[in-house]
């Protein structure tokens, strides 16, 4: 049956001559994979261009159980093309994209989660300070919609944060997986990060891959591996 749906653009690879893969984030279905015609007429060209990484479109497609790979038709751009010349920003939506691509490999739908991530995107389609942070923010707010956002209620003064139950102590933890104090401070600070603020963080080259590098320790404990992302190399390279 047909149906329609709000979807955004994950990742989109070439499957043969005639046709690509698109996994995108649906607020209907979750994650799901769709079978894109190539074509190299302009229609195609418009097409490819709207289901870019991180590009938020509606479609209706043809799901069926015997048909692991619907196709789609009528896509039509929701919002501002993800095709951006700022490289920055062309650099974070990559990765964010990236991001979600591995995290949702087996998602249920969750509106919640789509609208988040919807709305985030939205939001840096036309934001203009603090654009660098994006990536951090992004990641850092969507602990809540994923379950294992930091008990900041547990913060106090020389506390340790413990990685794996998402609390601070005052003593290190047996498993060992936890930030020493410095780092565990600066945590409890980065929660309080924001759309409206995210412009005031000022941070080196060093101690933004830093701060990525923990986001991502995190995110590796609680779920699946992200290290093989391909967009991390990129985006450590601008940042």
């Amino acid at each position: 049956m047909y149906e329609k749906l709000d979807c955004i653009a994950l990742r989109l690879v070439k499957h043969n001559d005639k046709s690509s893969i698109l996994s995108a984030y649906t607020r209907q279905r979750g994650r799901m994979s769709f079978l894109v015609a190539a074509g190299s007429g302009r229609e195609a060209t418009r097409r490819r261009a709207m289901l870019m990484p991180g590009s938020r479109f509606a479609c209706v497609a043809d799901i069926r159980d015997n048909i692991p790979l619907p196709a789609m038709r009528d896509v039509a751009p929701r919002g501002v093309s993800a095709v951006i010349p700022d490289p920055v920003k062309s650099a974070s939506t990559l990765f964010v994209a990236d991001f979600m691509n591995t995290l949702f490999k087996d998602s249920l739908p969750d509106e919640l989660m789509f609208d988040y991530c919807d709305s985030m995107l939205t939001f840096y389609d036309t934001a203009t300070r603090g654009i660098a942070n994006f990536h951090l923010l992004f990641m850092i707010r969507l602990m809540r919609f994923a379950g294992i956002e930091p008990d900041t209620s547990t913060y106090r003064p020389g506390y340790l944060f413990d990685m794996v139950d998402g609390v601070f102590r005052s003593s290190a933890p047996l498993h060992g997986r936890f930030l020493e104090r410095h780092e565990a401070d600066a945590a409890s600070q980065l929660m309080r990060m924001s759309t409206r603020n995210m412009h005031l963080w000022r941070f080196t080259s060093a101690q933004r891959n830093v701060i990525l590098d923990r986001l991502i320790e995190y995110y590796t404990l609680h779920f699946a591996s992200l290290r093989s992302m391909k967009s991390l190399d990129v985006l450590r390279s601008l940042f």
